[in-house]
């Protein structure tokens, strides 16, 4: 039954309005994939930057991470 299944959507003609969907869906999906790499990066080097700045600051930044 999937290969009947499968031959019956071969051979049927695309529709235009699907093909546009699918081609506009993904290049939002492709927008959004760059998107969380470019946040992604930009919160790694964030919290590279204020651990940098935790532990080569002033004596007191460490005592902040310590319990009361």
């Amino acid at each position: 039954m999937a290969k009947a299944l499968t031959g019956y959507l071969t051979t049927q003609a695309p529709d235009p309005h699907l093909r546009g969907d699918n081609a506009r869906l993904r290049a939002r999906v492709a927008e959004l994939e760059q998107l969380v790499l470019r946040l992604s990066e930009e919160n790694d080097r964030l919290v590279a930057a204020r651990a940098a700045e935790l532990l080569d600051g002033p004596s007191g930044s460490f005592e902040q991470l310590q319990p009361v």
